[in-house]
């Protein structure tokens, strides 16, 4: 989410004649987008400023500007120190905000595009991947997350802006769309077309015409004109709809929240081709006592029973998650919970976060009783078990070959992702082969090596 803010961000400050600059030091303009979901990052962007304010001296005109998600705790902090705060909510008031209303905008339609945060056309930052907002906030008010105070409460982006971001993209060569939203399975919106579900794909209705969306070709300039009418899209008709998008690409969704994953979403991943099988479910702690604390809304029992049949739909899938160690009071019992959950989840990838209280969640009023060394054990114990368990899951591809979206090259490597979202590495040896391979193109590879992190692959040309 923080990349597809500073997307926008961008496109912004373009559109008022701002352009990059290689190095820091050489900026009039500094932006710093913040995350505030972990005290770390925001003790780096106190760290960042002293930096900065170097470059003032050097160039009195600098101005250096904080957005992003800001608590109101640190908002009082930070305007003392940065030339203006603003909260991404109101990220497209930044051009006028910093000419104070007198932004020389190249038209009227640039300046009518930034009253709302999504009709904000970003600049993407490569041209093969993007990121495609399609919800804000979160209603869940984890006890420990801030998302809900600094971002607000859910808002769903209407479904024809959704599908028409997706169709230009594909339009114009795009081969991985990744839907964002703090909680994807909470998307919903609502439409005025008559459709219905057949027992293959979505059916639409349209002067009294049925069709299946994926079996016509014929390319549809206003993807709009399909959309059902009078009934709510939630998030598998979502992903149905941008499924029958017609081109080449890959469909990825992050986040998901245990509580609002449902057998239709995992039926709808399963059967819609375009859809990655990659789900990102965040687990948080094994223990039913600390994820009530947390405000979770659901037991250690149904998450694991949510990764079995996700499983039985998609046998291939890669399950990725987050977990937090050390939230206040977790006993080395409760710890050992978490520990046993990963071990039977068998998790591809997991990114675990030492707690630390933020102001203003309800997790802050606890003591945080457990100290930093630990923290820091329990950290290196869950380390292990994933090792164990994503070379496991890796070692399953050797000897298969799959299907990578290249997003690095070297003289003689590249590098790319599969489906499942492995890292896949390919040194060349056939040097004048290289010239035949394009960033942000599919290749096939066969996998010859795997470790816990990654897997090694092969051209066969």
């Amino acid at each position: 989410m923080n990349h597809s803010d500073s997307e926008r961000i961008a496109s912004i400050l373009e559109a008022v004649k701002y352009e990059k600059v290689l190095f820091e030091d050489k900026a009039d303009l500094i932006v710093i987008n913040m995350c505030s979901v972990r005290k770390s990052a925001v003790d780096r962007v106190a760290g960042n400023f002293k930096r900065y304010k170097k470059y003032k001296k050097k160039n009195p005109n600098l101005k250096i500007v904080l957005t992003g998600c800001v608590v109101e705790s640190d908002r009082e902090r930070f305007e003392k120190l940065f030339d203006l705060v603003i909260d991404i909510k109101e990220i497209e008031q930044l051009s006028d905000r910093l000419f104070n209303g007198q932004a020389d905008l190249p038209d009227k339609q640039a300046q009518s595009d930034y009253n709302n945060y999504f009709n904000i056309k970003p600049n993407y930052q490569n041209n093969f991947s993007a990121y495609v907002p399609i919800m804000t906030g979160c209603n869940n008010f984890c006890s420990y997350c801030v998302v809900p105070y600094t971002r607000g409460r859910e808002y769903s982006r209407p479904v024809k802006e959704v599908l028409n971001e997706v169709t230009e993209l594909v339009e114009n060569g795009y081969k991985e769309i990744i839907l964002l939203g703090q909680n994807v399975n909470s998307y919903e919106s609502q439409t005025t077309n008559k459709f219905k579900i057949s027992s293959q794909r979505l059916v639409f209705s349209q002067g009294g015409q049925q069709r299946l969306g994926r079996k016509n070709p014929k390319h549809i300039p206003c993807f709009v004109s399909r959309i059902p009418n009078s009934k709510t899209i939630n998030f598998p008709i979502l992903l149905n709809l941008i499924n029958d998008i017609p081109g080449n690409f890959w469909i990825r969704f992050l986040t998901s929240h245990p509580k609002d994953i449902t057998e239709d979403l995992i039926r709808s991943v399963a059967e819609c081709e375009k859809v990655t099988p990659y789900i990102h479910l965040a687990l948080q702690s094994g223990d039913d006592e600390i994820l009530k604390k947390m405000n979770r809304k659901y037991t250690s029992e149904h998450f694991l029973n949510l990764v079995k049949i996700i499983r039985k739909y998609i046998p291939n899938v890669a399950i990725t998650t987050d977990v937090i160690i050390g939230f206040p009071a977790e006993t080395e019992k409760q710890f050992q919970k978490t520990a046993e959950v990963m071990k039977k989840a068998k998790f591809d990838m997991v990114y675990i976060n030492k707690y630390s209280p933020r102001v203003g969640t309800v997790s802050a009023k606890l003591e945080d009783s457990v100290n930093w060394k630990e923290k820091k054990r329990r950290e290196n114990i869950l380390t292990e078990i994933l090792k164990e368990t994503a070379l496991e899951n890796n070692q399953k591809y050797i000897g298969k070959t799959v299907n990578i979206l290249i997003d690095k090259l070297g003289e003689n490597l590249i590098c790319g992702k599969t489906e499942s979202f492995k890292n896949v590495r390919v040194k060349l040896k056939v040097t004048n082969y290289r010239s035949k391979i394009k960033k942000g193109e599919f290749t096939e590879v066969k996998i010859v090596e795997a470790d816990a992190w990654g897997l090694k692959g092969k051209i066969d040309k």
